[in-house]
Parts: C-alpha cells; sequence; structure tokens
C-alpha cells in the first residue's frame, strides 16, 4: 500500500481485513506522530478524514485507483517547535533593555496553527489545458496571507482545494464560482475562462474563496453566512501583506476586465452527500483523456437535456 506523505512515498505492508483506524495507527507510528495529529484523505472517496478515525474496513471502498494521503507531523518536529516557542518566550522576558524585533524572532503559534489549519491537499484538472499553471494558482492562493489569517482565526480545516471546470458549471441564467463539499471536505474554484484560453482575475478568485469558507460553517445563504462572508473578506484584506490591497500588472493572474458579482455567484449554498472524483462533476460521465471541445459539447449536451426537462416540469398537463 502507497501513502503519499509530504514529498514522499511510504510504502506500508497490506493487512487483511485493515480499518482506517488501523492504517491511521500505522501511518502515525511509520512517521514517529501521535495518532491524533495526523489525518488522512482518500481520494476520491471518501475523502478528509481525521482523529477519532471509524473501524470502516478499507475493502469496502478502496480500490486500485485510490490515492491516500497523509497529513500530520512527527512528535519529534512538535517537540522543536515548542522548544522554539518557549525559548522564543523566555528571550522576550529577559529582554528588558532593548526591544526584541519582531523579524528576528518567529511565531511558533502561527506555525503550529497554520499547519493544522489549511488546506490539505491541492489539485488541478489533469485533463483540461496547462494543469500545473492551474496548481500555481491554488497554491497562490492556499498560501495568501490574508486566506492564512482567516483560516487562522476561525479554525477553518479543508481537505481539498481544486479546479472547477466551467463546461460543467455554466448556464443560460448562470455561472457557478465556486462550490463547497460537505463543510469543508472539498472546495473547488472557477480559475479559468469560459473558452478556457486565459485565468479569471487573482481577486475575483480569492474573494470567491472567502464565500466558499463561509460555507464551512453556514449552509444556507441567510444572514449569518454573509455577515461571515463580510468578515472573511475584510481580514483577508486587512491581512494582505503582499499587495496592500492593490494589484499589480505584472502580477500572473492579474485580469483587470475581471468582475466579481453576487448573481454570477450561483452555488446554490454548501451541499453535503454524494461521491467527489476528481476532474468530474457529481451526475457527468468520465472525461480523462477527452478533447476541450469534446468536454465542453458534452457539458452543453447535458445542459439543453436539463433546461428541456425543466420546462417540460413547467408546463401544464394537457386535459384528457
Amino acid at each position: 500500500m502507497r501513502i503519499q506523505y509530504r514529498d514522499e512515498t511510504l510504502d506500508l505492508e497490506d493487512v487483511n481485513d485493515d480499518t482506517i483506524s488501523g492504517l491511521a495507527v500505522r501511518c502515525a507510528e511509520r512517521i514517529g506522530a501521535d495518532v491524533e495529529r495526523v489525518s488522512l484523505f482518500f481520494l476520491p472517496k471518501p475523502g478528509f478524514i481525521k482523529h477519532p478515525f471509524p473501524d470502516r474496513k478499507l475493502s469496502d471502498f478502496l480500490t486500485p485507483a485510490t490515492r491516500i494521503k497523509l497529513v500530520g507531523a512527527p512528535k519529534s518536529e512538535i517537540k522543536k517547535l515548542d522548544d522554539m516557542a518557549a525559548t522564543s518566550r523566555r528571550t522576550s522576558r529577559a529582554s528588558t533593555v532593548k526591544p526584541v524585533q519582531a523579524n528576528k524572532s518567529r511565531d511558533w503559534k502561527k506555525v503550529q496553527e497554520e499547519s493544522r489549519y489549511t488546506f490539505h491537499a491541492i489539485e488541478s484538472l489533469p485533463y483540461l489545458p496547462n494543469p500545473e499553471k492551474s496548481r500555481r494558482y491554488l497554491e497562490r492562493l492556499a498560501n495568501d496571507p490574508g486566506i492564512k489569517a482567516a483560516m487562522r482565526k476561525h479554525q477553518f480545516s479543508v481537505g481539498l482545494l481544486t479546479e472547477m471546470n466551467p463546461a460543467e458549471h455554466t448556464t443560460h441564467e448562470s455561472r457557478t464560482l465556486g462550490l463547497n463539499r460537505n463543510r469543508g471536505e472539498v472546495i473547488e474554484l472557477r480559475l479559468r475562462t469560459d473558452r478556457y484560453d486565459g485565468y479569471r482575475d487573482y481577486k475575483v478568485i480569492r474573494k470567491t474563496l472567502c464565500h466558499e469558507l463561509s460555507h464551512n460553517v453556514w449552509g444556507e445563504h441567510d444572514r449569518n453566512f454573509w455577515n461571515l462572508t463580510k468578515e472573511i473578506e475584510q481580514e483577508v484584506e486587512r491581512n494582505d501583506t503582499l499587495h496592500g490591497g492593490h494589484r499589480l500588472s505584472s502580477e500572473e493572474f492579474y485580469n483587470p476586465d475581471d468582475v466579481y458579482e453576487d448573481a454570477e455567484h450561483a452555488d446554490h449554498g454548501g451541499w453535503t452527500g454524494g461521491d467527489f472524483v476528481l476532474g468530474r462533476s457529481n451526475d457527468a460521465p468520465g472525461e480523462a483523456g477527452l478533447s476541450r471541445r469534446e468536454i465542453m459539447a458534452r457539458a452543453a449536451m447535458s445542459r439543453q437535456q436539463k433546461e428541456k426537462e425543466a420546462r417540460q416540469r413547467q408546463e401544464p398537463s394537457s386535459s384528457a
């Protein structure tokens, strides 16, 4: 059994009738961590799982295509962080003559929180053009100082951050900019323009991400949801130490003609249930290996069929 951990692959022995909890214990032992401090991500399903782990058998859902990612820090790293934090506090208390400069000490509590409240996996859609550029976009969002500050404050932990295929989420009435599945198990963002020939503006997508993070707490678009969304947006802007609220024309994902419109963000709230498959919507057939034109044509046919069914439901039944 192969487990992805950071930049390496761990080979674990297959165990008959092994369970998720049993695998978590073995993974923790392998990296020298406490089992309470590790998490497992099974892609495409059942998704992100953290302690306490269920006793569900792996054989119930594992397939040859399943990928497993391990998230966690060894006890030695945790101890090192704790020791450095304690040293930093002692140094700060002992320094009475010369104030400690912030840029010479590190906030180890912040480091620990950022490793816990984060996006534990990032994936682009491999069948769309230039997937590595999409990954860079997602990584920039995940490492955005404002997003990281909001994640820490609200203790948001997201299993997977991925991109959305625009063709699957466009109708004549609306365009979906983002989706949040099962309160942060998966967040999808519409990074690309409708014609796949470019990328949407960074700050537009960052605002979309604030919207989707709110669905970690509130499912419906009620007043509670919008209040939290506004709070997160303000926190992100306030902690944007890289740009100071200004756009730079040299940025890779700068698109000055792109704007954020609430009416366009038709995500229908946070949704639950169903199996998430990377690169495929919940009801779409497999698209791996298809060309962009084939993907868009298939999505258009699916939309037309859904619109036809909707019109038929709305038409009054003919009298006999």
